[in-house]
């Protein structure tokens, strides 16, 4: 979701930057659905490991430990992009099961394209709103985190009401967390980063980490987008903000 997030996450171009998976509140998408191309890699990766990789939206939420086949945390990232930066995550954290939301067909297709590459077995992927994901398929107080990286900052002022990280989505998404359970943002575009960090310390069940914008947490590798920016002189600020026990 990016611009959005980078999703390369990840690297994104500007459609990338708009194909970001969140709605709201429900009558305002802070998406734009692109049609995108599909390599032969993606659409072969979608065919051969979408069946075991791909969760289908349900409305009842998901048995963790059954998706997966091991009791461990589990982190929900909504907006993955490309998906480079959730394959290097996830092959980081063998011992931390993922979550991907994102609604655009080559982005999916890409990432799994890199679990069967990587030979990842602790990432599932779904094709859907990432609100209703959360609303129906993640259970609360059960989430050991949520990743949310670059989403789309919708420049212009008559779009910020779909800025993703607004106050009634904040604090639907804190009773996902488990106590003690954490939110990861990150953006490039220093308007919204100021927003985001005064959206989520107001939400009384977040305490932030960091005085003001964190470093970043080391599991969070460095993209080519992120890296031509900083090159340019552009900034990325991360928010690492915990639910209060």
């Amino acid at each position: 979701m990016s611009d959005t997030p980078p999703s390369e996450h990840n690297d994104p171009t500007e459609a990338e930057r708009e194909s970001s998976t969140v709605q709201h509140p429900r009558s305002i998408r802070s998406f734009v659905m692109r049609a995108g191309r599909t390599t032969e890699g993606q659409a072969r990766a979608l065919s051969e490991l979408g069946p075991r990789f791909v969760l289908p939206f349900q409305d009842t939420p998901l048995d963790l430990a059954a998706t997966f086949g091991r009791q461990a945390p589990v982190v929900l990232e909504i907006g993955f992009g490309m998906g480079d930066a959730t394959a290097k995550i996830a092959e980081t954290l063998p011992g931390t099961d993922f979550i991907g939301c994102e609604v655009h067909e080559p982005g999916v297709g890409a990432l799994l394209k890199q679990i069967g590459e990587r030979g990842l077995s602790n990432l599932r992927l779904v094709r859907h709103d990432a609100v209703e994901v959360m609303e129906h398929m993640i259970a609360p107080d059960t989430l050991a985190g949520v990743h949310i990286f670059f989403p789309d900052p919708w420049h212009k002022k008559r779009h910020h009401k779909r800025r993703l990280i607004q106050a009634p989505f904040v604090a639907h998404l804190v009773t996902r967390l488990a106590p003690g359970g954490y939110l990861h943002c990150a953006t490039d575009w220093e308007p919204y980063a100021h927003q985001m960090l005064e959206v989520l310390g107001a939400e009384p069940q977040l305490r932030n980490t960091a005085e003001g914008f964190a470093e970043k947490p080391a599991y969070r590798p460095l993209t080519k987008f992120e890296n031509r920016g900083l090159r340019l002189g552009h900034g990325v600020w991360d928010l690492v903000f915990q639910k209060r026990s």
